[in-house]
């Protein structure tokens, strides 16, 4: 992609009043533009970060066996009212239809999935069975901010896993949790991303959150010492819940946890069959029985986790892209002005789209270094490579890693080397 083409372009501010660091880099950089409040356009560059890290959670939720469907977002009441729950969920957007039928836009697809998957259930040789989709989202939420991190429309990965018995879905969830950790790891957050306890609210004891720690965080966690485990504040007070999760956990031991605020990325929960009971699903075991059918539910907002990510790594001059999920692999940035040197600036660009790599190329005149630089960083792609007279005089280019403050004339045979090993694999 040639930056001349492309519609958007970068900012020295950002118009948005929303104060947090990934909305602001995010609009100054050119990947979101807010329409209202907690709703936002994505833009081309946002769009391509948007794509691939909904690329690596398909391929870990295919990894682990679940089988990928889109359902409807625009739903009935009717379903609703068969789960109790059309009044109890708060940010519920609900709209009149033809004929003033009761509507509902999809804030989350239990009363969706539970009918359908169900229909095609018989016997226990159907089970066990998982479905996910990434879909677009909607919640009324009333403080919506904080950029991607809090929307009222918004991509989510819901999955959702039908089980035979507790065990089938014990088995299941730990997938998911070795699943969500390796997508956690592909976007460059593994490390500081930690499994929560948190309340399980009316489905289960406990769910697990997975919860980035950043001093940007809304969340507040406390780490168990010498672990990547952590409990959620609000179950924190409760000695039973700590004695059960805390290996040799005795009275005070909370005081020698450590505080942190955090970021959730994720939450997953055991439904058990509250929903499958609302819809009357069982199925028939070895023995001609008929049984309860038991659910897991998987939440994971790919915006969300693309606003994480931005307001984690980002740095004082602008984003910072892990490779693997860049709008480009690579950012060309040409300082050539006459004709020669500029057609063999296009060549290079030309010959790295052959061997296959994305580059995002500044080819725009009349823009100083200094500019251009500074927009490299704010865009925040992972390396860098600069041509100019002199980087054409001795035969090669100037390559910089993002984060770093060297920068080496290497040849473009060198230059493929390097890029070869973080191309975007599994």
């Amino acid at each position: 992609m040639r930056l001349s083409n492309l519609f958007t372009r970068t900012a020295k501010e950002s118009a948005q009043s929303d104060a947090s660091r990934n909305a602001r880099f995010l609009t100054r950089a050119g990947y979101i533009d807010q329409l209202m409040a907690g709703v936002y356009s994505f833009l081309p560059l946002g769009l391509r970060v948007l794509n691939h890290i909904e690329t690596i959670i398909r391929e870990e939720m295919d990894r682990i066996g679940a089988q990928e469907i889109l359902m409807p977002a625009l739903q009935p009441r009717e379903i609703w009212d068969r789960t109790g729950r059309w009044d109890k969920v708060d940010v519920l957007f609900k709209l009149k239809g033809a004929g003033d039928r009761d509507l509902a836009l999809g804030p989350t697809h239990e009363e969706v999935v539970t009918p359908l998957v169900t229909s095609f259930i018989r016997s226990y040789r159907d089970l066990p069975r998982a479905v996910y989709q990434i879909q677009t989202k909607f919640r009324d939420e009333p403080r919506a901010k904080s950029g991607l991190l809090r929307c009222r429309e918004f991509r989510m990965k819901d999955m959702y896993s039908f089980h035979a018995d507790e065990a089938s879905l014990d088995e299941f969830y730990e997938k998911t949790i070795a699943g969500y950790l390796n997508i956690y790891r592909r976007c460059g957050i593994g490390a500081g991303t930690l499994l929560t306890y948190a309340s399980g609210g009316t489905f289960s004891k406990y769910s697990h959150e997975f919860q980035t720690v950043t001093p940007y965080g809304e969340d507040v966690i406390y780490r168990i010492p010498g672990s990547n485990i952590a409990i959620n504040k609000e179950i924190i007070g409760d000695s039973g819940a700590l004695a059960e999760i805390i290996p040799g956990y005795r009275a005070g031991d909370e005081s020698r946890l450590e505080e942190l605020k955090a970021i959730e990325v994720g939450n997953i929960f055991k439904l058990g069959s509250r929903f499958t009971d609302a819809f009357s699903a069982q199925y028939t075991d070895s023995a001609g029985a008929q049984k309860k059918i038991v659910m897991g539910c998987y939440g994971l907002g790919p915006s969300r986790l693309m606003g994480t990510i931005a307001e984690c790594l980002a740095d004082e001059k602008g984003l910072v892209w892990p490779a693997e999920i860049a709008p480009y692999r690579l950012h060309l940035v040409s300082l050539v002005r006459d004709l020669a040197e500029i057609e063999q600036c296009d060549r290079i660009y030309n010959g790295l789209a052959a061997q296959g790599i994305d580059v995002l190329y500044d080819d725009r005149q009349g823009r100083q270094a200094g500019e251009k630089f500074a927009d490299a960083d704010l865009i925040g792609i992972a390396d860098r490579i600069v041509v100019s007279r002199k980087t054409l005089a001795a035969g090669g280019v100037e390559w910089k890693a993002r984060l770093s403050n060297q920068s080496a004339v290497i040849t473009l045979e060198k230059l493929y080397e390097i890029l070869r090993p973080i191309e975007r694999v599994v």
